[in-house]
């Protein structure tokens, strides 16, 4: 009977723990632009000198795998006459996230009975609850599109997550949060 109680417990932390290592993406886009129309881009470069918190080989992650999912929208880069300037903002924030888990050794204990005091069923528990803490970064990145004949944007999309601290992750969670963002994108890849 206890067990199945413990993992009773445990399931709102998994719960939690599952929503605070979920990524959120979001996007925004002018309704009256036809997407289908651009068909070029170019790279405009970092909002307020963001790129200066990443290494060179996380920049060129970035930059390569918005580079390969643009092209799957049928996307070519253009630096002298592009039909969108893309510009991207990173804010990387650190963060601290407490857990706590409460054991209950509920049911026995003492307690005033029928014929006095004694041990038994249905007194007072004990409970014990232990915190936890532990500390991560929290990137946000911005991608804007502007159309390069009105100025105006034209998509915006953000994603935030949790920034992977060994380079080979990185490696490998950039190109998928890229694609993960770009799929809010108006305008599907080319099959």
């Amino acid at each position: 009977m206890k067990k199945p109680a413990k993992l009773m417990l445990l399931l709102p932390i998994l719960l939690c723990s599952v929503v605070f290592l979920s990524a959120q993406v979001k996007s925004d886009y002018d309704k009256e632009a036809d997407f289908t129309q651009y068909k070029t881009y170019t790279f405009k470069g970092w909002e307020k000198n963001s790129d200066e918190i990443l290494n060179k080989f996380d920049k060129e992650r970035i930059l390569n795998s918005f580079a390969s999912e643009l092209a799957k929208r049928g996307f070519t880069k253009d630096d002298s006459n592009p039909d969108v300037g893309i510009t991207l903002f990173l804010v990387v924030d650190n963060k601290t996230s407490t857990t706590a888990y409460t054991s209950y050794n509920g049911g026995m204990g003492y307690g005033m009975g029928r014929w006095g005091w004694g041990m038994g069923m249905g007194g007072m528990g004990s409970a014990t609850t232990s915190y936890s803490e532990d500390d991560y970064q929290q990137g946000t990145l911005v991608v804007d599109f502007y159309d390069s004949s009105s100025k105006a944007l034209v998509w915006q999309g953000v994603y935030t997550g949790v920034v992977k601290d060994k380079p080979k992750k990185r490696e490998k969670s950039i190109p998928k949060n890229v694609a993960k963002l770009m799929k809010q994108y108006p305008v599907a890849p080319v099959k």
